[in-house]
C-alpha cells in the first residue's frame, strides 16, 4: 500500500505542480562546463523533488506499523534525516531558482548544514537501544563495534552518501531509477531480517515501509522526469533520496551494505575525485572526458536513456546480490 500510495500521490500531483513551478520560474540553471547538449535543458522547472517528500510524509504517517515506538521508533527517525538532507538541498535550489544567485549555498554554508545533520544521526543511531555503535558485515555473518568511533565515522559517511546522490543527479530519469531499483532492495532486506529478528520485527517493517514508498514516489516521479525531462528533481530530491539511503542502512546497521546497493552514486563521487587528483598530478590531463562519470559515457556516445538503463540495470544487479548476502549470513 505504501508503495501504490506514494506512487498515485506523485501521479496526482505532477500535472498541477509542475506547471506551478515553471510559472513560478523556478527553473534549472545549466553551467557552461556540463555537456553541450545540456542547454536545451535551461528553464526546466526544478525542486520537483517536493513531490517525493511529500508522498514519503503521507504514507510515513498511514501506514505506520503500530505500535508507535516513541524517541527510538525508526519511522520519525527516517523521516527526519531525509527532510532535514532535503532542507539544505532545498535551501541551495531556492537561492538558485528564486534568488537568482547561480553558486546557490556557498560551499561553507552547504557543508555546515550537512555536517550539522550528520552528526545528529550519528549520535541518534549511537545511543539508540536498537541500533548502537555494532555494523554489520555483508557475507560474513560477522559483526564489528565501532565504539565512540561509530559517530565521526558515520558522520562521514552520511555527508559523502548524500553528496553521492547529489552527483548522481545529472541525467534525465537516471536518480529516480536507481532510487526505484534500489530501495526496493532496501525493502527486501528490512523484512528478511525482521523475520529473522522477531523483536525487531516491527522496527524493520518501519523501514520497509518507507523503503518502498520512496520506491512508489520515485516511480511516479520518473513518470514526468524520464527522457526527455519535463521536471528536475533538483538538490531538493537528491539529497532528500541521499538522506534516506543513510537513513536505511544505519537503522539496519549494514551502512557497508551501500557498497552494493549505493553503488552507481559512489561511483558519481570517486569519478570525481580520482579526476581531480589526476588532473591535479598531471598538471591538466583527465582520466574521464567529463566527471562524474555518466558525462563521459555521455560524451563517449551513449544516449542518456542507454546509460539509465545501465545504471538501473547494475543497481538491480547488486541489489539482488546484497539481499542474497543477508539470506545467507542469516542461514537461509
Amino acid at each position: 500500500m505504501s508503495l501504490a500510495v506514494g506512487l498515485f500521490l506523485v501521479l496526482l500531483m505532477g500535472p498541477k505542480f509542475i506547471p506551478y513551478l515553471r510559472k513560478m520560474h523556478f527553473g534549472q540553471t545549466i553551467y557552461d562546463l556540463g555537456p553541450q547538449a545540456h542547454k536545451t535543458k535551461q528553464g526546466t522547472p526544478v525542486m520537483g523533488g517536493l513531490m517525493m517528500a511529500f508522498a514519503l510524509l503521507v504514507c510515513a504517517i498511514a501506514f505506520h506499523p503500530l505500535p508507535f515506538g516513541g524517541i527510538w521508533d525508526f519511522m520519525p527517525a527516517l523521516v527526519l534525516i531525509s527532510l532535514l538532507s532535503m532542507a539544505v538541498g532545498f535551501t541551495d535550489d531556492y537561492i538558485k531558482a528564486v534568488k537568482k544567485r547561480h553558486e546557490g549555498l556557498t560551499p561553507k554554508q552547504k557543508i555546515f548544514g550537512q555536517v550539522f545533520v550528520a552528526v545528529a544521526f550519528s549520535v541518534y543511531c549511537y545511543f539508540s537501544p536498537k541500533v548502537g555503535s555494532v555494523i554489520l558485515i555483508p557475507f560474513t555473518g560477522l559483526s564489528w563495534d565501532l565504539g565512540i568511533f561509530y559517530i565521526p565515522i558515520m558522520t562521514l559517511l552520511i555527508i559523502f552518501i548524500v553528496n553521492s546522490a547529489n552527483l548522481q543527479d545529472g541525467l534525465d530519469g537516471l536518480l529516480s531509477t536507481v532510487t526505484a531499483v534500489s530501495f526496493t532492495g532496501w525493502a527486501a532486506l528490512a523484512i528478511l531480517m525482521g523475520l529473522a529478528m522477531p523483536e525487531m520485527k516491527a522496527d524493520y517493517s518501519c523501514i520497509a515501509v518507507f523503503a518502498l514508498a520512496l520506491t512508489g514516489a520515485a516511480l511516479g516521479f520518473l513518470r514526468f522526469n524520464r527522457y526527455p525531462a519535463k521536471v528536475f528533481m533538483g538538490d531538493t530530491g537528491s539529497m532528500l533520496i541521499g538522506g534516506a539511503i543513510v537513513g536505511c542502512s544505519l537503522l539496519l546497521r549494514q551502512p557497508l551494505m551501500m557498497l552494493l546497493f549505493a553503488w552507481c552514486p559512489i561511483m558519481s563521487s570517486l569519478s570525481v575525485i580520482i579526476q581531480r587528483i589526476y588532473f591535479k598530478l598531471t598538471h591538466g590531463k583527465r582520466i574521464f572526458r567529463m566527471s562524474p562519470i555518466h558525462h563521459h559515457f555521455e560524451l563517449v556516445g551513449y544516449s542518456e536513456t542507454q546509460i539509465v538503463a545501465m545504471y538501473g540495470t547494475i543497481t538491480a544487479v547488486l541489489s539482488i546480490l546484497g539481499v542474497l548476502s543477508v539470506l545467507s549470513s542469516l542461514g537461509y
